[in-house]
């Protein structure tokens, strides 16, 4: 099934909980706005293109659920709802860049709640299916950059569970494995919350890909080694000089691959890149809640002690000079950035 789908039959959202993973497989049913804001928020469902779906499927929530008698009224009770889910998780671009555009939807004119509420839902649905277009196309230009028999370091989780399906840069390894193309995958941790432990291993499971898992700290070893051949990150924000804001640890990862002259590549959609901003000093960073680092138990103890405090950015800013190229629909982007981008994202809008 799609990592998020509307029911049509009961008129709700439901989701895989991706916080039970690998060890369990839950299903979430969301029948409010507000429900879609707290999973978000508590990442039940995570990766910048799910998010931005999401959101647009919490607003056709509010839509449906709103007793408005006018389209006026309607349109208010969409912006309540925008306003309290674009403040779930601050980083990611496509959030606010789906809630613009469902706003946008909402503005246009028609002859009737009943039309709007339709059109709110049938706008969801189609970003739903082109973000699955998307990454497929996504995949056919990285695949082309996959030889057979690569070992890739993988950071995160940027496959189908990141996104409506199929995934960003772990989509790219899942065409290419399927191509045939013999590749090994070194799976980082993705400390504290283990998306790459917990997710991306159990995606490339399910696909049959090889992978080892590796503590993010052993990525510099084994780029060093000269056995790995490429790695692949996604991106949660992309500035106008092609700054990445992706997962916590990508900049370590990023710094390490240019000291050895592993080519690094950043996948994502262009809704991911956001032109207002400069650089990547514009970027809000998200700082969590400290437990989920504190939290982390060995042997059955707790390893902090007991009163003790902690810093947990969530992201971390990689400068543009340590990525190889932007893999995206629109192709491979290589330097210079600043013009690259604009000209490939103002072709997409």
């Amino acid at each position: 099934m799609r990592t998020l789908e509307w029911d049509y039959q009961y008129k709700r959202l439901k989701i895989i909980d991706q916080r039970v993973l690998p060890s369990q497989f839950e299903i979430l049913t969301l029948d409010n706005y507000k429900a879609v804001a707290e999973a978000i928020r508590s990442m039940a469902v995570r990766g910048a293109p799910a998010i931005g779906v999401a959101a647009a499927f919490g607003m056709a929530l509010a839509a449906q659920a709103s007793s408005a008698s006018t389209v006026e009224h309607l349109r208010k009770n969409l912006q309540v709802a925008a306003q309290l889910l674009g403040k779930s998780r601050p980083t990611a671009i496509n959030l606010s860049w789906a809630l613009k555009r469902m706003l946008a939807i909402a503005n246009k004119p028609v002859e009737g709640v009943l039309e709007l509420k339709e059109r709110i839902l049938m706008a969801a649905q189609q970003m739903a299916d082109e973000d699955v277009a998307t990454n497929r196309v996504i995949a056919k230009y990285g695949a082309e950059l996959i030889a057979d028999g690569d070992m890739i370091i993988h950071h995160c989780n940027t496959g189908a569970l990141a996104t409506v399906d199929w995934g960003t840069a772990l989509g790219i390894i899942r065409l290419a494995h399927e191509q045939g193309k013999r590749v090994h995958v070194l799976v980082d941790e993705t400390r504290p919350l283990l998306q790459g432990a917990r997710l991306t291993a159990w995606e490339l499971q399910q696909l049959g890909i090889p992978y080892d898992i590796i503590s993010d700290n052993a990525a510099g070893y084994f780029l060093s080694s000269g056995k790995v051949h490429k790695v692949l990150f996604g991106a949660d924000r992309v500035a106008r000089n092609g700054d990445v804001a992706n997962k916590i640890g990508t900049y370590m990862l990023a710094l390490a691959a240019k000291d050895n002259d592993v080519p690094a590549y950043s996948v994502f959609p262009t809704s991911t890149v956001d032109l207002s901003l400069p650089s990547g000093k514009e970027i809000p960073i998200e700082e969590r809640d400290a437990e989920e680092v504190l939290a982390l138990q060995l042997r059955g103890k707790a390893v902090a002690p007991q009163a003790a405090s902690a810093r947990n950015p969530a992201f971390d800013i990689t400068p543009h000079h340590l990525i190889t190229a932007f893999i995206t629909e629109k192709g491979i982007i290589v330097p210079p950035y600043e013009k690259n981008l604009a000209e490939k994202v103002a072709a997409q809008r």
